[in-house]
């Protein structure tokens, strides 16, 4: 079962699931979904030094990014072709009995702006910001403001709760993140790193 506005408003109201700062009731919660907004930390991809990412190295993938901090008032230039992680500014906590569905806008996604790439669920007991795979796919830069609504959630209730909810028990690894997170797969079972195979689609969060 897809949540409503009110199925939404009445779990936030228990605390059971938690969305926060929400700051405007009025203008996040939509039919059936949760419009959360634009953080201010940026992560980009360098273009030089690079020959190959590969996800089996030592070497930590982080070190191949750079963080941008979007002051107050000014804006990121997302220009065509780019792809940078972003943050939602609200923090979530998804109870084990659903799974919040990360999509865009429509209005950013008929400006060729998308907010994910394949990291499109948050699973049930993740806790911390959203990591936002933000791409221009259009022609012309777009102008992307801390603050502005820029994707939204919806939920898809379980029905039963899961057994082993993302976390510290399964040593999920973008667990209460914030900010933007660089990929960690390097520390994925196959790849020989020690923590627990497991779910890993919590918007990079999955």
């Amino acid at each position: 079962m897809i949540l409503s506005d009110a199925d939404i408003l009445h779990r936030l109201e228990e605390g059971d699931l938690a969305v926060e700062p929400l700051d405007d009731l009025d203008l996040q919660i939509q039919p059936a979904s949760i419009d959360l907004r634009l953080g201010r930390e940026f992560l980009e991809f360098q273009r030089t030094n690079i020959s190959c990412i590969h996800p089996d190295s030592e070497q930590e993938i982080s070190e191949y990014v750079t963080e941008t901090v979007v002051e107050e008032g000014e804006e990121f230039i997302l220009h065509p072709g780019d792809f940078v992680l972003g943050t939602t500014k609200e923090r979530v906590e998804i109870p084990d009995d659903l799974i919040a569905h990360v999509e865009g806008r429509s209005s950013l996604g008929r400006l060729a702006v998308v907010v994910h790439a394949t990291a499109g669920l948050c699973d049930p007991g993740y806790q911390g910001q959203i990591t936002l795979e933000l791409s221009n796919l259009g022609t012309a830069p777009v102008a992307l403001a801390p603050g502005m609504r820029v994707s939204q959630l919806t939920f898809t209730e379980l029905k039963n709760p899961a057994d082993r909810p993302y976390g510290a028990e399964r040593g999920s690894k973008y667990q209460d993140q914030s900010g933007p997170q660089a990929s960690r797969i390097q520390s994925d079972h196959e790849f020989g790193g020690d923590q627990k195979a497991g779910s890993e689609t919590e918007a990079d969060r999955t």
